[in-house]
């Protein structure tokens, strides 16, 4: 699936003023995250690595 056709997410915590986040888009295999300010390339997870290193952030 290409980054285009993926719909993104920022956090909530992330201001409008235009700094830089992080995005996240979920596909059924696969976690992709990038930076905002350059998109290109994205880094790619599995699932289950998403939810361990989102668990330790807790």
């Amino acid at each position: 699936m290409s980054a285009e056709a993926l719909q993104w997410f920022k956090s909530t915590y992330s201001g409008d003023e235009g700094g830089q986040c992080v995005e996240v888009a979920a596909s059924p295999r696969t976690i992709h995250i990038r930076d905002s300010k350059n998109p290109e390339p994205t880094l790619r997870v599995t699932p289950a690595t998403w939810t361990a290193f989102t668990t330790t952030l807790k």
